[in-house]
């Protein structure tokens, strides 16, 4: 993980993260990155998440509506 997405992703914590606080944000947005690469290495990984990979072509038509 390099040291530049790291201090990113800590200088950009989402309002709930800085919520919850911590004492060192630079730890936290480790975390945060580590278990995003691994969920999005395998989806799989976390069993109440899903995740969906759609095409381009398989999207519904914007005419198409769920109503």
């Amino acid at each position: 993980m390099s040291d530049d997405r790291v201090g990113h992703r800590a200088a950009d914590l989402l309002p709930e993260e800085r919520v919850a606080g911590s004492a060192d944000p630079r730890a936290q947005a480790e975390a945060i990155l580590a278990e995003s690469d691994e969920r999005e290495a395998d989806p799989e990984a976390a069993p109440d998440s899903f995740l969906e990979r759609r095409r381009s072509d398989q999207t519904a038509d914007p005419d198409e509506t769920t109503r």
